[in-house]
């Protein structure tokens, strides 16, 4: 996002919860940089799911080269579902990505109008697709449409720093994250309390997501 974007949450959050203050002052500044490869996302999140990083970088190297970082939903299409496997998606994640496709090419998601979409509109859409549910969609809005506002109340990570650092003696659930989130003032910025939310658990978060 933009210096002054940015700047301007930092500011929102130091002046209105002293606990993201102090994470702000320990990290520096976390800052959200979107891009425009929709589709690359979308399946790099589906071939992802519940694998460690390094197994999923290491299939996701092997399918995004065997065509040529540009794939694009007839040639998934056209795929034997062998060839796939081949890169060590499942079968459930063989369908997940020929399903995706299908519903691109048929329009059914409009992927290239994410942009001009609301956040509830692409979640909504984006559901719809076999092996997305929200907190997918959530991770696509934030990593790569740069959504300022997301706050993955789901997420385990969250859940748990939220505990540590709001010195909380259980896991928190979506209606206590919501309130601790009004009470102090996280909107419109809890994309960037997430991401400070998520470095106080790991210091080399910056890692996950490039």
């Amino acid at each position: 996002m933009k210096n002054n974007q940015i700047n301007t949450a930092l500011k929102h959050l130091s002046d209105n919860d002293s606990t993201i203050s102090t994470l702000i002052k320990k990290f520096g500044t976390c800052n959200l940089q979107p891009h425009n490869q929709y589709f690359n996302s979308l399946l790099r999140a589906i071939i992802g799911q519940q694998l460690s990083v390094k197994a999923a970088s290491s299939i996701y190297k092997r399918f995004i080269e065997y065509f040529h970082h540009k794939p694009k939903p007839e040639d998934l299409l056209k795929s034997n579902d062998s060839l796939l496997r081949g890169f060590g998606l499942s079968n459930a994640k063989v369908k997940y990505v020929k399903d995706l496709s299908l519903k691109v090419i048929n329009k059914e998601i409009k992927i290239r109008n994410f942009s001009d979409r609301t956040d509830e509109e692409i979640i909504n859409d984006l559901c719809q697709v076999k092996g997305i549910g929200t907190w997918t969609a959530q991770m696509f809005l934030m990593f790569t449409l740069g959504r300022m506002n997301i706050l993955p109340t789901t997420d385990l990570g969250i859940r748990k720093s939220i505990m540590l650092n709001y010195g909380l003696k259980k896991l928190p659930d979506e209606k206590k994250i919501k309130r601790i989130a009004a009470k102090n003032n996280w909107h419109p910025y809890c994309s960037i309390v997430s991401l400070y939310l998520w470095k106080s658990l790991d210091s080399k978060f910056e890692t996950i997501i490039e």
